[in-house]
C-alpha cells in the first residue's frame, strides 16, 4: 500500500513538472503576510510619512541629554538603540519615520543608519500597536509546554488574530521568538512586564484584568517564586557564611 501511494505521488510530481516544461509556466506559493514582515519597510500614512512632525518633548529633551553624556563626545552614535527606544515611548509605542529622522540629526548620522537599525531589531514597532503589546512566545521550550494553546486563548478573547489590534486599539497580538525566559514556559511579554507559567485560563484572566485596568501580577502566574524549581529551593538553605559585602544583601 505504501509502495503504491508513493509511486502515485511521484507519478503526479513529474506530471506537473512536464507540464511546466512544456508550458514553460508554474504556480507560486506565498505565506500570508504577517505584522513581522511589514517592520522591516516604510508604507507612507496619514500618521507616518515625511511631512509627520516629531520632536522629543522638554522632558524627554533633559532625558536625551543624560543618554548622551554617557557616551565620548565622538561615539555620540552609540546612544542610537537608547533614544530610538525613547523616542517610541513618547510616541505611543511605535517610532515614526520623523522620529527615527530626529534621533539621526542629534546623534549625527544619516537618516538611513536610523531606519537600519529600527528595522534590524524588533523590539521597535515600524506601525502604530496598541495601548498592551501582547508578545507570546512560540520558541521550542514555550511550544512544548503549550504556548499553542496560550496563543489561541489571546486570540480567541481578544477576537482578533496574529498581527492585528483590537478595534478600541487597547491591544495587539503578535508571535515573537524566544524572550529568555525558558525556565518559566509558556510565558509572554506585555509591554515591559513578563507573565510566566501561563495556562489558557490564567491568560484569560490576565487580559481580563489590564481590560479592566486592574493590577495584575508580573512574573509566574502559579505558586512559583521566580524561577524555582516544582519542588521548591531545595539547596542553599542555610544563610550565607561569608563574605558578606553589604547588610542589605
Amino acid at each position: 500500500m505504501q509502495s503504491a501511494t508513493l509511486l502515485k505521488r511521484s507519478i503526479n510530481a513529474l506530471s506537473k513538472q512536464s507540464l511546466i516544461i512544456a508550458t514553460g509556466k508554474r504556480s507560486f506559493q506565498s505565506s500570508a503576510i504577517l505584522r513581522s514582515d511589514a517592520l522591516s519597510r516604510h508604507i507612507d500614512t496619514d500618521d507616518n510619512n515625511d511631512h509627520t512632525p516629531f520632536d522629543f518633548t522638554e522632558e524627554n529633551m533633559k532625558k536625551v541629554d543624560t543618554i548622551i553624556s554617557k557616551y565620548p563626545p565622538k561615539y555620540r552614535q552609540s546612544a542610537m538603540i537608547p533614544l530610538l527606544d525613547l523616542a517610541q515611548r513618547q510616541n505611543g509605542g511605535w517610532i515614526s519615520l520623523k522620529a527615527m529622522d530626529k534621533v539621526a540629526e542629534i546623534i549625527g548620522v544619516a537618516p538611513m543608519v536610523a531606519y537600519e537599525v529600527a528595522s534590524f531589531y524588533t523590539m521597535f514597532n515600524r506601525t502604530k500597536i496598541g495601548k498592551n503589546f501582547v508578545q507570546v512566545c512560540t520558541t521550542t521550550p514555550c511550544m512544548l509546554r503549550g504556548s499553542t494553546d496560550i496563543l489561541n486563548a489571546c486570540k480567541h478573547h481578544l477576537n482578533i488574530n496574529v498581527g492585528e489590534t483590537t478595534k478600541d486599539e487597547k491591544f495587539t497580538l503578535v508571535e515573537v521568538e524566544c524572550l529568555g525566559a525558558c525556565v518559566n514556559a509558556p510565558m509572554i511579554c506585555i509591554n515591559d512586564d513578563y507573565y510566566e507559567d501561563l495556562t489558557p485560563e490564567t491568560m484569560k484572566n490576565l487580559l481580563t484584568q489590564i481590560e479592566k485596568s486592574e493590577p495584575t501580577k508580573v512574573g509566574p502566574q502559579n505558586h512559583r517564586k521566580a524561577a524555582e524549581g516544582p519542588q521548591g529551593k531545595t539547596t542553599l538553605l542555610e544563610a550565607p557564611t561569608g563574605p558578606i559585602c553589604r547588610e542589605d544583601l
